[in-house]
C-alpha cells in the first residue's frame, strides 16, 4: 500500500460527512443521491477517480481541515444518475484554501505523512494488538457471542495505526483526532490508552456477570 504522489500540493474536490473519518487504508461504500454530488462524482469518474472526505465537526456545522482523499474503486449507477460507490483511502491531507464552493467544494490540498521515526515501533505495535485481542475476547464473553479476531490486522505499524482509530465507533471526534496526528508512535501509544480502559471497563463488567451469575 502506497500513498505517494508526485504532486505535493493539489486541487481536490470535498465531500463533507457527518460523524465520520476516513482513514488510509480503509474501505467506504457510498450511496450519492445529492444533485451537487452527483455532478462532483460524474467529473471525478472521468478524471483520476480521487476526491477527499471530511468530517463536518458537529460543533460548527462546517467541515474540519485535515482528512483522507478517498479513491473510487468501483461505482454502480442507479436510476435518476445516483450512484454506489467503492472507495479506498489513501492519503491524509489538509486543506490549504477553497478555490470554489458551488456547485461542491474544490479545495486547494497538501499532501500529509507522518514523521520518520527512529523509534522501533514494534514492541508498541506488539500491546496495541495484543489489548485489541483482549477487547474482542472479553466482549465475546460479555455478550455471549462468538466473536472472530479479524485476520486482516496490519502488522506495519502505521498502518496498524490507521486500522484501529478507523473500528473505534462512536466516537468521531477522537478518531479525527488521531487522523490529525502526524507521528506513528503517538497514535499507537493513544491507542493503547484507549484500550486499556476499555479492556479494564469490560474486565470489570463481565467480573460482575460471573458474579450474578
Amino acid at each position: 500500500m502506497t500513498f505517494s504522489d508526485p504532486v505535493y500540493v493539489r486541487e481536490l474536490p470535498i465531500f463533507p460527512l457527518p460523524e465520520l473519518v476516513l482513514f488510509p487504508g480503509r474501505h467506504l461504500p457510498l450511496h450519492i443521491f445529492e444533485f451537487r454530488y452527483r455532478i462532483m462524482m460524474n467529473t471525478i469518474l472521468q478524471g483520476d477517480k480521487r476526491f477527499g472526505v471530511l468530517m463536518v465537526d458537529p460543533s460548527t456545522g462546517k467541515p474540519v481541515h485535515i482528512g483522507c482523499c478517498a479513491e473510487i474503486l468501483h461505482h454502480q449507477r442507479l436510476p435518476d444518475d445516483r450512484l454506489k460507490i467503492l472507495t479506498l483511502g489513501q492519503q491524509r491531507f489538509r486543506v490549504l484554501s477553497y478555490v470554489r464552493e458551488k456547485p461542491y467544494r474544490v479545495g486547494l490540498v497538501e499532501w500529509l505523512e507522518d514523521k520518520p521515526c527512529d523509534r522501533d515501533l514494534a514492541p508498541l505495535a506488539a500491546d496495541v494488538d495484543r489489548l485489541l485481542r483482549d477487547v474482542v475476547r472479553l466482549s465475546a464473553k460479555l455478550t455471549s457471542q462468538d466473536i472472530e479476531i479479524p485476520e486482516n490486522i496490519p502488522e506495519v505499524p502505521i498502518e496498524l495505526s490507521y486500522w484501529v482509530a478507523s473500528n473505534l465507533y462512536g466516537v468521531a471526534e477522537e478518531q479525527q483526532s488521531l487522523l490529525e496526528m502526524d507521528d506513528t508512535s503517538a497514535r499507537l501509544e493513544r491507542e493503547v490508552e484507549i484500550l486499556t480502559s476499555t479492556r479494564n471497563h469490560l474486565a470489570a463488567r463481565t467480573a460482575l456477570k460471573d458474579v450474578l451469575e
